[in-house]
């Protein structure tokens, strides 16, 4: 598969990603499948000093790799060539009965192997999706854990990770990229997917614009709740952060303290200057966001409180007894 048909949409969870998905796979010329999460693992097979960060253990593997690649005529470029082949031809085959031309891989956790993800695929089209970071933590909050800022920091901190992590990929332009806004693209869908299909090298397609009217693929990964709400984006959610910051002291103490501990350069790479990410405050009316309760909520708050001290817990010791006999049952 060649490396100028493949799509990567970067953006970190919760902003905007499969809005933005849906649109773009709503042209005739572009196919996609919810997160597909090829590339991650293939960043932490160790040739690159990450081993250490995987959540399996493959020390000696890691050395044994690169002392393999040691030998090759080509070095690091015949180990990317290895790697390269195996996304690829996943992509091209669940591409080809579609008829399409391009495929198109949203993973939010790309965004944090972007390095890699650019060493393996400079040829690729890249698309980067920014969204006010207060904005993302309102969301991360209200989606997954009932609300609650503090519980959102300390378990998934989502701004503190991925805009470091993004904002150097924009400095640093790897690889060519068009980046767009997601308050933009709510906003003015029409002109911010015309630069995107640009970019991308295709004709601008309205009925892009329009994605709930077209079929989009749905499954485990993905926004589950508001894109399905509408047929075309809507901005009620834009500052929606705002108000409830303001109705919460406390939310408001951790979103400041949130900010103050990221790198200037790399909010104004998103497209948000620090010195004005609170301007929206003002003039607001404080006003808590209601967070109506639905079965996907539900699911992850139950994971959420029953994952926490699992390791420490009665409940945690009878699941470990239970996999322990599981495996001693299941064993071939």
């Amino acid at each position: 598969m060649l490396q100028e048909n493949l799509v990567f949409l970067i953006g970190s969870p919760r902003s905007g990603s499969t809005l933005l998905q849906r649109m773009l796979a709503s042209h005739s010329r572009i196919y996609t499948h919810p997160e597909p999460h090829l590339i991650t693992p293939l960043a932490y097979l160790g040739y690159y000093a990450t081993v250490d960060k995987a959540p399996f253990d493959h020390v000696n593997a890691a050395q044994a790799l690169r002392e393999l690649c040691d030998e090759l005529p080509r070095g690091e470029a015949d180990y990317l060539d290895a790697l390269r082949a195996y996304p690829s031809a996943l992509y091209e085959k669940v591409l080809a009965p579609t008829g399409k031309q391009m495929f198109l891989d949203k993973t939010p956790a790309y965004g944090l192997v972007l390095p890699f993800l650019a060493k393996l695929y400079p040829k690729a089209r890249y698309v980067v999706l920014t969204r006010h970071p207060l904005a993302v933590l309102h969301s991360v909050a209200h989606s997954f854990f009932a609300g609650s800022y503090d519980a959102a920091e300390e378990q998934n901190p989502i701004v503190r990770r991925y805009v470091p992590a993004i904002g150097r990929f924009v400095l640093e332009r790897p690889v060519p990229f068009v980046q767009v806004r997601y308050e933009d693209v709510v906003t003015d869908p029409e002109r911010e997917l015309r630069r995107i299909f640009e970019h991308l090298g295709l004709d601008y397609e309205p009925q892009a614009v329009t994605y709930g009217k077209h079929q989009h693929i749905t499954k485990s990964f993905g926004d589950p709740m508001s894109v399905e709400k509408h047929e075309r984006p809507v901005t009620d959610s834009i500052e929606s952060w705002a108000a409830d910051l303001l109705a919460r002291p406390e939310a408001m103490r951790i979103a400041r303290d949130t900010i103050e501990s990221l790198d200037a350069a790399h909010l104004a790479a998103w497209g948000y200057p620090k010195d004005s990410l609170f301007d929206a405050l003002a003039g607001r009316v404080p006003q808590r966001t209601r967070t109506p309760l639905n079965g996907y909520r539900l699911k992850k708050q139950l994971l959420l409180r029953v994952r926490k001290n699992i390791h420490r817990s009665v409940l945690g010791t009878a699941v470990k007894k239970v996999r322990y006999y599981c495996d001693v049952l299941l064993k071939t």
